[in-house]
């Protein structure tokens, strides 16, 4: 009976229909069955959903995401970053929107500096924060565009490549006016003001973007009346624009006013107000130098006295905001906020949380979506890139088609390859010298590498005090899922096995649960339990001599070199080990284990040792050698239980993995793992 079928049966008869008859053969049955015959081999069956319910909203254009909040009434808030100069930098501000993601902000925007090559390919460039925050933080993105003095061939060219890039939001600038220090004259060939870019955008590209534009509260600095500068922003929503956002203002009254002169005059599209936290004083100066604006006296009155407390000026900073914000939302004036960062997070999310809009983001699927239009209907990955779902979305950039449904045939799409695990997206978000802490300044035994991984497993410190907060493989703090088993994973990691990927199993989970839950409400989850480490060759060699006890659990081995590739899944098909079941929607399997693609991630596995972590040491130091020796002698290894009814008995496995080993030293058997699978691989 198919999981399809089994959807129908309450949960003990689902239990009793997937647990597996007894066992009929012992010893080595699986090297002659090369899957279990007798339980679930691809767990479970689906295809693309009979309804359109989708839980990403990648595929509502923005300003379908502001109005449908606007018509509910739920109130989000926005975020806007400017580009680093270094790349360092540029680490350092995707660590922030990653945390910053959390609290699912309804989009952010990145800003756009002519001088800076903001269209270019490099680290720091406009285009390319914007993509990575798309692309590999997952949240939807808006590209700051300027355009005085711009030829139409350049602008077209910036549209093409950020239409390309997956970038689909636009915030449409005229931008500071080039030679400063001479009068600027209107040039018919060139672009002019925001409206020409507006007016070309829609002319050139339809609604392939959304469009918003600058408003200013008390008037263009530039512009010599209030009420012209008015119907210059709606000659831009007139041209196309879909939304506008403020410049920055310290009163409510001032965008209520704004509000009720835009209305006055015709424009009707939402306009969200632009907040910016006051966070020090020579900042709030710098800020209402550019801006020109005057500094309400009771806010100077609170500033002043505080002049080199930044501290405490920030926390005022706080109160003065929420409290504005609390003003705009309870009149109706704000269906959202905008906050200037200043790249920075500490305001912005103390704001938020004062006001309720800080919310946990839902999970859609098991793993991280990508906001690329492109990968809306993505809903299945491999199991491997779990933790590095960053690195996945890079190596699969180049797909035409991504996986809805089912994976797929295991022959392609082909994987890119992972040349340079020193991009900015992919970068460590800890420095040398705190890895070094973390992961120990002088490495003397292979012990030293396993205390690393079973103190990072265990959340305590080192022999030096610190606290290894994350490894090559999970750049992160553990995560409450693998908190479930961490006793048993210590456990193992002491002894040298080195799991860098695991998961519990869950059968009839509630879809809302805070730890293993994902999807819409009122579904159920199942997951088997999954395994995936690093290990020496005679370890493995004791697994697969203890592994014929267990013919519900399906293995691949790989080792550095791809000399040994060797499992027990029939015709290397994938078998799904997460799987949900949906009001109005077939069942959906979104992790799957698939040989082919494991093939794939070795490498990039292998690879960490050295590239993350054995760079860190000197080319000829002892703690280089170690690292370098467990690259080349350890294998790679998941295993999968496939009985996720009856718990998860990869534990016993490991156990009786150990118990093995012991015997295997006392016997001092010389065959080689190698020699011991061409022995016993099945023969055709």
């Amino acid at each position: 009976m198919s999981p399809a079928q089994q959807d129908n049966l309450p949960t003990a008869q689902v239990a009793a229909v997937s647990a597996p008859p007894p066992l009929a053969e012992t010893g080595y049955a699986w090297l002659q069955h090369s899957s279990p015959t007798d339980s679930p081999l691809t767990t479970p069956g689906g295809s693309r959903p009979a309804s359109p319910m989708m839980f990403n909203s990648f595929d509502a254009t923005l300003t379908e995401k502001i109005k449908a909040r606007i018509e509910s009434k739920d109130k989000f808030f926005s975020l806007e970053f400017f580009p680093p100069r270094t790349k360092s930098g540029a680490v350092n501000l995707l660590s922030r929107l990653d945390r910053m993601r959390v609290g699912n902000p309804l989009f952010v925007d990145i800003t756009w500096h002519p001088a800076g090559n903001p269209a270019g390919d490099t680290d720091t460039s406009s285009m390319m924060i914007a993509q990575s925050a798309v692309q590999y933080v997952g949240i939807e993105s808006m590209l700051h565009m300027t355009c005085v003095g711009s030829s139409k061939e350049e602008i077209t060219s910036y549209l093409a490549k950020a239409k390309r890039l997956g970038l689909r939001n636009i915030l449409a600038l005229r931008g500071d006016l080039p030679n400063i220090d001479e009068e600027w004259e209107y040039d018919p060939e060139k672009f002019n003001y925001a409206t020409d870019l507006v007016k070309h955008t829609r002319e050139h590209f339809g609604d392939d973007f959304t469009i918003c534009v600058a408003g200013y509260p008390t008037g263009h600095p530039e512009a010599k009346v209030y009420e012209d500068d008015l119907m210059h922003l709606k000659e831009k929503v007139d041209a196309g624009a879909d939304f506008i956002i403020t410049q920055l203002f310290f009163k409510a009254s001032t965008f209520k006013k704004f509000v009720d002169d835009c209305r006055a005059i015709g424009i009707t599209c939402p306009i969200l107000p632009g907040i910016m936290p006051i966070q020090s004083y020579d900042s709030l100066r710098h800020i209402v130098k550019l801006s020109k604006l005057e500094i309400p006296d009771e806010i100077k009155n609170v500033v002043t006295p505080l002049k080199g407390n930044d501290d405490a000026i920030r926390n005022y900073g706080i109160h003065q905001a929420t409290q504005m914000i609390k003003e705009l939302f309870i009149s109706g004036y704000a269906p959202g906020i905008h906050f200037y960062t200043l790249n920075r997070e500490v305001a912005s999310t103390a704001i938020c949380k004062n006001l309720g809009l800080w919310s946990d983001i839902k999970k859609p699927l098991p793993f991280r979506l990508s906001a690329d239009p492109a990968r809306t209907e993505e809903e299945v990955r491999p199991i491997f890139w779990t933790q590095r779902p960053k690195s996945y979305i890079h190596r699969t950039r180049h797909w035409d088609e991504f996986p809805n449904g089912r994976w797929g045939r295991n022959d392609s799409p082909a994987f890119g390859d992972l040349k340079d695990y020193y991009l900015f997206f992919l970068a460590s978000q800890s420095p040398k010298a705190e890895l070094l802490k973390m992961w120990g300044e002088e490495l003397t035994t292979e012990q030293d590498v396993w205390n690393v991984f079973e103190n990072y497993i265990c959340g305590k410190p080192n022999k030096d005090g610190v606290m290894v907060q994350r490894t090559p493989w999970c750049d992160s703090e553990l995560n409450p899922e693998t908190g479930l088993i961490a006793p048993n994973l210590s456990n193992i990691n002491k002894n040298g096995v080195l799991t860098i990927n695991s998961q519990p199993s869950a059968n009839c989970v509630e879809s809302t649960d805070p730890i293993l839950g994902w999807g819409q409400p009122g579904g159920y989850v199942f997951q088997k339990a999954y395994l995936e480490f690093f290990t020496s060759e005679e370890n493995v060699m004791a697994l697969l001599q203890v592994l014929g006890r267990f013919p519900g659990v399906n293995f691949q081995v790989v080792n550095n070199s791809g000399r040994v590739n060797f499992t027990n899944i029939k015709n290397k098909r994938p078998i799904a080990v997460t799987w949900g079941v949906f009001p109005g929607r077939e069942i959906m399997q979104p992790t799957i284990v698939d040989p082919i693609a494991f093939n794939q991630w070795r490498t990039e596995a292998f690879g960490l040792w050295t590239e993350q972590w054995g760079k860190l040491y000197e080319p000829d130091s002892g703690s280089r050698k170690i690292i370098d020796s467990i690259t080349e002698s350890y294998y790679l290894v998941n295993l999968v239980d496939n009985d996720f009814p009856k718990g998860n008995c990869l534990w016993e496995v490991m156990e009786d993995m150990f118990a093995r080993r012991n015997l295997n030293d006392k016997l001092d058997n010389k065959q080689t793992l190698s020699e011991w699978i061409d022995m016993h691989s099945p023969r055709n």
